[in-house]
């Protein structure tokens, strides 16, 4: 089964979702952009997607992509990531959630020791972009395309093709991940322990006054760290992110909601109307009168 997309999370940035059942633990989403916004967010499931048509960029940590029609990508675990359009068209990703457990079965096993487990723990490691033009990753984006036709189709047995394109998927993965300092790895952990506190704070109070002083506040650090700390990992500035959350609270009531407009700019941090509908049409294209019209 395909499922559309829809990313919800909870105040530390954690995906609500759950992802396929506990007998299987694999989902399958279409992500129809702009429709389905893909903001940050990050889930204990590792994750595959492919271009199906059109372009986008696809942002894991500070490293960023332009990915178009054939390429894919895989998304580690705990990984924040997002993905956006990249020239206002549409875009259609086909990606795969699953739990290791899909694979390993267990975590008493040769699979999980060997293969998944240093994988995961390879939290410096955010991820690959996938080409077809180099052969292994080519090998992954086809046996992406062959599990994605599984779950769509349902065939008899589909349950085991998956896991089988998943199982070549990982072993694939396992032998090409890069190999990673203990240095970078504890740097990396630190500051991705930092944004995850930051992210929270500022979900929490988007609708108040906040400078960058109050956002660095909230894990005890320095404004020039706080400033570095969101450009090593999620490749923006703090008060960008404040402003892209607000923005994305304001479109979401607009959808939800029939509060009057100013109201609801106002509830999500912005004091002046004529700001707010400037950054909302820049951002969606529209005013928000005509988004909430045809939502």
């Amino acid at each position: 089964m395909i499922l559309p997309c829809s990313v919800q999370t909870n105040m530390q940035g954690e995906e609500l979702r759950k992802h396929g059942t506990h007998l299987f633990p694999v989902a399958c989403y279409q992500d129809l952009m702009p429709k389905d916004e893909i903001t940050w967010h990050w889930h204990n499931e590792l994750e595959l997607g492919l271009i199906a048509e059109g372009s986008a960029v696809v942002e894991t940590g500070a490293d960023s992509r332009l990915l178009r029609a054939g390429e894919g990508f895989f998304i580690n675990s705990n990984i924040l990531h997002a993905a956006s359009l990249s020239d206002g068209e549409s875009c259609e990703i086909h990606s795969v959630v699953f739990h290791p457990r899909a694979v390993s079965g267990s975590t008493d096993n040769i699979i999980w020791q060997k293969y998944i487990k240093p994988l995961m723990e390879n939290q410096s490691f955010p991820g690959f972009y996938l080409t077809p033009d180099i052969l292994w990753q080519k090998r992954i984006l086809d046996c992406l395309g062959i599990l994605w036709q599984a779950a769509k189709q349902e065939p008899f047995g589909y349950e085991i093709q998956i896991r089988n394109e998943l199982s070549a998927i990982v072993a694939l993965l396992s032998e090409n991940q890069p190999v990673v300092s203990k240095k970078t790895f504890g740097k990396a952990q630190r500051d991705n322990a930092r944004i995850r506190e930051m992210l929270t704070f500022i979900q929490a109070n988007y609708g108040r006054e906040l400078a960058i002083e109050d956002i660095a506040s909230a894990c005890a650090i320095s404004t020039s760290e706080c400033i570095r700390c969101f450009r090593a990992t999620i490749n923006t500035t703090p008060i960008a992110y404040l402003k892209s959350y607000r923005l994305q609270q304001a479109a979401l009531k607009l959808q939800l909601s029939t509060d009057k407009i100013s109201a609801i700019a106002e509830s999500c941090g912005f004091q002046e109307m004529s700001y707010f509908a400037k950054s909302f049409k820049e951002v969606y294209g529209c005013t928000p009168s005509k988004y909430r019209d045809g939502k």
